[in-house]
């Protein structure tokens, strides 16, 4: 709650407001059945024209401004709820940019969108539909119980018997309902993923005709939703029944014995109507009561599943960091172990140890599998070392701001990203203020410039989401582009230009090294035309080091090296 209440702190005026509203709208309507009461005992009973007239004038005052603070509540409560809800979204999202690639595993990406989303509208909609009655039924329920015991305190005693009743009702629902509002938010987290799995990959559903296979798994996990959401919905329903249950059985009571006592002379007409009034009132807010607490219950599921997200603590911290700055680009693998989990029974890499001069140009290779990604994503610490260190200019890559470590290292992942914006959009992300001849300057590198002018509006083309209207090829080079934009001592291109033909290729790392002389550039790739040049070529063979050393030596003794350049090679030839 305190975590809850400090996204709610910008928002406390309207909250305020909003409460001040509801308490004064809920004391004007409270006053209504009293006047109606006169209205009937005195100005009816003594046939006083001028009295009713006056008390009928005073209800529609009443009334009024009940309205009036009505809308002006509604207002608030609404500025409340949204803006509370934006500060939860803005919160989370914030702690997702400071996950590390552990944290994010820990969560789906369809779940993190529906805790952004779906959970976070919940929230919002809790307080905007739900602060009102919250706060007004108690004010109404305690009121129109006093004065209904000021009215008559025998016939007031039946609510001390439907209260308990009720209450006992609301506890069971709400008691077994709240466990399968958690289960109906998993199941929105497997819709969202089929949708989002489908979208993503739709090219290949549609190249491998799949479309009935993708629908049938979409109609089991849509299947599981409905059934999870009418069994919530439910025995959530059962709150409006028990509440009418109540409701009536009180309201058939009070007529039985209000009727007897205005019989006897025990109490008069107007009385029994304005008691009735205020039974209905007190009825009427246990009703939005009942409401209010199956809408926090479903809330508070959803709380919790935020919380889960705010709460996750990153795993790859600033705690050791200094202020110091990558100068030149030395790298030093010591005695490298890694798994992706603590509790993993093998390593992921294995006693890798690998000493790598500011400058100069390195290649890895290995069969698929073998984790040379996995090897270069520990670098700008994607994933923390499970023990030993990595060194840059003989600092612990630990004692770097993530930040500055970051900036110092581009890196063109093996699945190449683009974001919906122009190509010059896309490009300032490896440097926002970069000037046009920058821009130029690394597309030359990258060869964008070879098909940049057979783009619709060249620079300012729209790419669409993901760069769907570009080829592979394309996508790569401008991925290639924006890391060299950024001017980084450390390169690394993670199997990047797999999708770009041997002679571009070769163009690409002509450019690199001309043009970027003192960069350290870590290649991945599956070509050992790619690497042949490098000043050391590392083979990782599961998770561990076979060897390390220039392509002549590789290619005169060692075997796995020599598998994979004589089946690059027709018949084994050069």
């Amino acid at each position: 709650m305190k975590q809850f209440l400090s996204y709610a702190k910008l928002y406390k005026k309207d909250g305020i407001l909003a409460i001040i509203c509801i308490e004064a709208e809920t004391i004007f309507e409270l006053l209504i059945p009293l006047v109606m009461a006169d209205i009937i005992d005195i100005g009816v009973v003594n046939n006083d024209r001028n009295y009713i007239l006056l008390k009928g004038l005073q209800m529609v005052a009443y009334a009024l401004i009940s309205l009036l603070l009505g809308q002006a509540c509604a207002r608030f409560t609404a500025a409340c709820g949204q803006g509370i809800g934006a500060e939860i979204r803005k919160a989370e999202f914030a702690k997702l940019q400071t996950f590390s690639f552990a944290n994010t595993d820990h969560f789906s990406s369809s779940s993190l969108v529906t805790r952004l989303t779906s959970d976070v509208t919940m929230i919002q909609n809790s307080i905007s539909n739900g602060l009102r009655p919250g706060f007004r039924s108690p004010v109404m329920m305690i009121t129109a119980f006093v004065v209904s015991f000021i009215l008559n305190a025998k016939l007031a005693i039946v609510f001390l018997i439907a209260a308990p009743v009720l209450a006992i009702l609301l506890f069971f629902i709400i008691k077994n309902v709240r466990p399968l509002y958690s289960k109906m938010q998993g199941a929105i987290d497997l819709v969202n993923r089929i949708i989002q799995e489908n979208l993503t990959a739709i090219r290949v559903v549609k190249a491998y005709v799949r479309g009935d296979y993708e629908t049938k798994k979409f109609e089991e996990v849509n299947a599981n939703l409905q059934a999870s959401s009418e069994k919530a919905f439910t025995l959530a329903a059962l709150n409006m029944p028990a509440l009418q249950f109540v409701m009536y059985t009180t309201i058939i009571s009070i007529l039985w014995f209000g009727g007897n006592l205005v019989t006897i002379g025990g109490m008069k007409v107007g009385a029994l109507t304005s008691f009735l009034s205020y039974v209905l009132q007190v009825l009427n807010s246990l009703m939005m009561f009942s409401s209010v607490f199956l809408l926090m219950t479903r809330s508070l599921t959803s709380w919790k599943r935020i919380s889960e997200v705010l709460d996750e603590e990153p795993t790859i911290n600033d705690n050791l960091a200094k202020d110091i700055e990558v100068k030149s680009g030395n790298i030093r693998f010591d005695h490298v172990f890694f798994k992706y989990k603590s509790d993993a029974k093998e390593y992921v890499l294995s006693d890798i140890s690998i000493d790598i001069k500011a400058g100069q140009t390195i290649g890895i290779i290995g069969q698929t599998g073998s984790s040379k990604s996995s090897l270069v994503q520990l670098i700008p610490r994607l994933y923390d070392v499970t023990a030993g260190n990595i060194y840059i200019d003989d600092h612990p890559i630990y004692e770097y701001p993530q930040k500055q470590l970051r900036d110092s290292i581009a890196m063109v992942l093996q699945n190449n990203t683009l974001f919906s914006g122009t190509v010059k959009e896309n490009l300032r992300w490896g440097k926002e203020d970069a000037t046009d001849e920058e821009i130029e300057k690394a597309c030359h590198i990258a060869c964008v410039d070879e098909f940049i002018d057979r783009l619709e509006n060249g620079y300012d083309t729209e790419l669409g989401q993901g760069g769907v209207n570009v080829s592979g090829g394309q996508k790569q080079r401008l991925c290639i582009a924006r890391a060299v934009l950024k001017a980084p001592k450390v390169l690394i291109l993670d199997d990047s230009t797999s999708a770009v033909d041997t002679a571009t290729e070769a163009r690409i790392r002509d450019g690199l090294d001309k043009e970027l002389p003192g960069m350290t550039k870590i290649i991945i790739a599956q070509r050992i035309s790619s690497i042949m040049n490098a000043d050391q070529i590392i083979i990782l063979d599961d998770g561990k080091m076979n060897a390390n050393d220039n392509h002549e030596n590789l290619l005169s003794s060692n075997e796995i090296y020599q598998d994979i350049f004589y089946s690059q090679t027709k018949g084994g030839n050069l």
